[in-house]
């Protein structure tokens, strides 16, 4: 009898040591990790600069969105002058999505499947102003592609809705 007595006190002491390692662990979770679930918040980067030179620099007229709503957050903008030309300007949209507009001299197939992360062509166009554009899908971003700008293509791409795509689209202008 006494044998048992002994037993169940050192099972019982080892299921309370393994109670309080699992509160010191949850405890130290809860207090060392941080548990914020939102995206962090961009910074917004003013890209005139960039702009003024790569339409100064670049072989075919430059596009940069006008008259967006200040909801619109520019986050990265990249002007690359060597062999392709390549412009770049990304944005977050107002519903915390990805946004970029894209335009290079490089060769279209190339460069569209890198612009649009491995998007293909659909048979859907749109009417955007007084130019046609075409739908891409099935990549990483979902894309609109203008194939008859002088000198260059321009790629509209991201995670964004195509209603926020076609938005920016809409928006861009040259100078």
């Amino acid at each position: 009898m006494a044998g048992s007595n002994g037993k169940q006190k050192t099972a019982r002491d080892m299921i309370l040591s393994l109670a309080l390692i699992g509160i010191a662990a949850a405890v130290v979770y809860f207090l060392s990790i941080p548990h914020d679930d939102h995206a962090p918040d961009l910074k917004r980067v003013d890209y005139r600069v960039e702009l003024l030179t790569a339409r100064r620099a670049a072989s075919y007229p430059v596009a940069a969105p006008e008259g967006l709503p200040n909801t619109w957050k520019a986050t990265s903008v990249c002007y690359q002058g060597e062999n392709s030309h390549r412009w770049h300007l990304g944005f977050q949209t107002p519903d915390g999505q990805y946004a970029q507009v894209e335009q290079s001299t490089r060769k279209p197939s190339d460069f569209i499947d890198e612009a649009s992360q491995g998007a293909s062509a659909t048979r859907r166009t749109e009417r955007i102003g007084d130019r046609t554009w075409t739908r891409y899908t099935g990549g990483r971003y979902d894309a609109l592609v203008l194939r008859d700008t002088p000198g260059s293509t321009t790629v509209v791409a991201g995670t964004a809705s195509f209603t926020e795509l076609t938005k920016m689209a809409a928006a861009l202008k040259t100078g």
